[in-house]
């Protein structure tokens, strides 16, 4: 009995765990959104079209609650309950690129930048197919979704930052450089990131 009881408590516990995590995650968002409200100076995104990401942040964050609010609850062939773990993996792209800018990290560590494309990519991708995608893609299929999604994604947000502000900004003279890594960075997280989210759905 007691062994039962341990084996149906774990899975529960570790999916409070991501639900907490997903919840602390939005509220930190929210919260450095509001503090950019109240003490732009202090932000790191002022000059940085902080406007656009006061805007597309708070969205981007809250896309999934507000489609399952909206139709996934109820229609949802892919999910009976809310899918926390692609919930979280929304979330902490548009958190750790608020916290980096925050400590200006993207300013003063060189890969930095490098990185975060690569790493952010690979959330976002992950927690789109985690959320949307049918689970009998194959890894192949699943692979090209990923590196559909990914590579949109990226080449979104650099037509973003292009017109936000990097057109008026001294980094236009080495943008074109930096635009060609940070697409090859992305795309190549986003195809780790459907990877993975592979192998967490062939998990028994």
């Amino acid at each position: 009995m007691t062994t039962m009881v341990a084996t149906t408590t774990a899975p529960a516990t570790h999916s409070n765990r991501i639900r907490y995590a997903a919840l602390i995650a939005k509220v930190l968002l929210f919260g450095l959104l509001l503090t950019a409200l109240v003490w732009p100076d202090l932000s790191g995104i002022k000059g940085k079209a902080a406007g656009a990401r006061l805007v597309v942040y708070p969205i981007g964050a809250m896309v999934l609650p507000l489609w399952w609010w909206a139709y996934g609850r109820t229609r949802s062939k892919l999910h009976r309950t809310f899918p926390w773990p692609a919930d979280l993996l929304l979330t902490l792209p548009w958190l750790i690129d608020l916290i980096g800018n925050r400590l200006n990290l993207f300013d003063t560590v060189d890969w930095w930048d490098d990185a975060m494309h690569f790493l952010l990519w690979g959330f976002l991708t992950a927690g789109a197919l985690l959320a949307f995608a049918p689970r009998n893609l194959s890894r192949g299929v699943l692979a090209f979704v990923a590196l559909g999604f990914g590579a949109t994604a990226a080449v979104i947000w650099e037509l973003g930052e292009y017109v936000a502000f990097v057109r008026n900004s001294p980094e236009l003279q080495s943008a074109y450089t930096d635009t060609l890594g940070d697409l090859a960075l992305g795309t190549l997280g986003a195809l780790i990131g459907g990877l993975i989210c592979y192998q967490f759905r062939a998990r028994p």
